[in-house]
């Protein structure tokens, strides 16, 4: 779980240095919320299971199978990016082979589609369960509203988790919602919630496997919501230091689950120093090497911009 945390924050940081370098036009960032992200996930079968990120689940998509060369091309929009050749901004996942449905640009959109796989599986009497995820922002949006409400009447293995990272973009969650929790909706719609510290892998594992579980003995979906922090601007295009003082963010810094994780599994003399400097240089390694094949690789012909439009 850690390698899978420290990877995606090695190669969101890199994004950030190859944008300012003008080499790559985007980055929305997982910084922060990579706990909540890898936890959520070992705790589904990767080999059956679905997943519909959000555009910060980086962690997702590397515990589903992503690698970090799929994310590079990805945010070099070469054609070689598996999940859209090139054609979509980077946080748009989608990989069949490994179940990561592809999400859009508007938020939420996501929600009624992992429903709707979650009934699909239950028509056809499949053993899988989909995790739906989204901010806390999200969570005020109608495809939410009314994808919990199908999922609660119908009882589907839908695992619906809200990354409450504090912010929609500038807005305070004390802007966004009337209730304390994103949780407390749950009652809502027939399904239990729960409210997690979203910098506590194990916590937020712990809460997914029983909803899973819940979701595959028919008992129905689940309402998450893991608790965290954004510790970059929204995105590459952002100035967070007009809506939220510096202060905060360096407080939050503190709780960061890559150095708090790292620290408990010190503790437990299961990452040792050695580990420790051998991780960071073979994750150092891939994330140079991701760097270097996406950088160089092909872009997509023109023409190719015709492809996948009408018939073609």
């Amino acid at each position: 779980m850690f390698r899978t945390m420290l990877l995606a924050r090695k190669i969101d940081e890199r994004m950030w240095l190859l944008n300012r370098a003008g080499k790559i036009p985007f980055v929305i960032s997982c910084q922060g919320q990579e706990a909540a992200q890898v936890g959520a996930s070992f705790a589904l079968d990767r080999e059956k299971d679905y997943a519909l990120p959000y555009y910060r689940d980086m962690g997702v998509v590397l515990a589903f199978g992503m690698t970090a060369k799929d994310l590079m091309l990805s945010g070099f929009a070469k054609a070689e990016d598996p999940n859209s050749g090139g054609r979509q901004m980077p946080g748009h996942f989608g990989q069949k082979k490994n179940r990561i449905v592809t999400g859009s640009s508007p938020v939420t959109t996501q929600v009624p589609h992992a429903v709707g796989i979650a009934l699909a599986g239950k028509m056809e009497n499949k053993d899988f369960v989909s995790l739906v995820t989204f901010g806390e922002g999200s969570s005020n949006q109608g495809d939410f509203h009314e994808g919990a409400n199908f999922a609660g009447v119908h009882k589907l293995p839908v695992i619906f988790m809200v990354e409450n990272n504090k912010y929609a973009i500038s807005v305070p969650v004390s802007k966004q919602l009337a209730c304390e929790k994103v949780s407390d909706r749950a009652i809502g719609y027939g399904m239990p919630g729960h409210t997690v510290d979203g910098n506590d892998p194990l916590a937020v594992y712990e809460v997914v496997k029983e909803a899973a579980d819940r979701g595959r003995n028919g008992e129905g979906p689940t309402l998450v919501e893991a608790v965290s922090y954004r510790l970059t601007p929204h995105s590459s295009d952002d100035d967070d230091r007009t809506y939220r003082e510096r202060g905060e963010v360096d407080e939050a810094k503190k709780k960061d689950s890559i150095v708090t994780f790292a620290q408990y599994l010190r503790e437990q003399n299961i990452l040792t120093e050695e580990k420790e400097k051998a991780l960071n240089e073979e994750l150092d390694q891939l994330v140079n090497e991701a760097t270097d094949y996406a950088e160089n690789a092909a872009y997509a012909e023109a023409e190719s911009a015709l492809h996948y439009v009408y018939e073609e």
